[in-house]
């Protein structure tokens, strides 16, 4: 974002970026943090637009009770919109640094109460985004020790289960952004996962292979739910 406000000083919006500096720079409130060694609102930050998304609450939907876990506040909102109830976890990051165990752990605590929940690691793709394939490995061998490893070793205790792992989008190292392909995703039941081994991978060439795909996204749960 900040190459983009040099290289389109013409765009309108960066315009008004820019021309906020100059006023927050003298603001009497940036003063007086100024003056007690204090960040300062330096800049206007324009991120997107919406309103508030109608969606049917999850309950009515499938009837069950459900949850959120999560660093970022745009997967809360989702979720409370849906009618999730929100779990915090005490050093939940977003980061490399997060708490994966503790989400883990206050997950299936969570179950104890609730049918369904949806726990959100976002570290493997802040480090896409930053292009560090080191941070990347290290955080999805961290979500799959601490957070899968955890969670199924849990669950164990429930008289059954159904449990999937899911990306929201891929976030190659080589472009640090987005990309449009289909990503990913597995789930098993408790007796599928006690079964032996297929020699499968959880990985993009995996699942193209495995030639099931959906073209729309929101279908995916109810093929999760009801099965096929």
């Amino acid at each position: 974002m900040a190459s983009y406000l040099n290289q389109a000083p013409g765009d309108p919006l960066v315009r008004l970026i820019r021309n906020s500096w100059k006023i927050l720079e003298d603001h009497p409130i940036n003063r007086a943090r100024r003056q007690a060694g204090l960040n300062e609102a330096n800049s206007i930050w324009l991120w997107g637009q919406g309103k508030a998304p109608n969606m049917p609450p999850f309950r009515k939907s499938y009837g069950l009770r459900g949850g959120v876990i999560s660093a970022v506040d745009l997967i809360n909102g989702i979720g409370i919109y849906a009618g999730f109830t929100p779990i915090h976890v005490e050093g939940a990051t977003g980061f490399l640094d997060t708490n994966y165990l503790g989400k883990a752990e206050e997950g299936l605590k969570g179950l104890e109460s609730l049918d369904f929940l949806y726990l959100h690691v976002e570290a493997p793709d802040e480090a896409g985004h930053a292009g560090d394939y080191e941070e990347k490995i290290q955080a999805i061998e961290y979500f799959d020790e601490k957070v899968v490893g955890t969670v199924l070793e849990g669950l164990e205790r429930f008289e059954d289960y159904r449990v999937m792992v899911v990306s929201d989008h891929l976030t190659p190292i080589s472009m640090r952004t987005h990309a449009h392909e289909p990503p990913p995703f597995a789930w098993a039941s408790k007796g599928e996962l006690s079964a032996p081994g297929q020699g499968l991978s959880f990985s993009e060439a995996a699942a193209k292979e495995s030639g099931l795909l959906f073209e729309k996204g929101h279908e995916l749960m109810n093929h999760f739910i009801y099965g096929p």
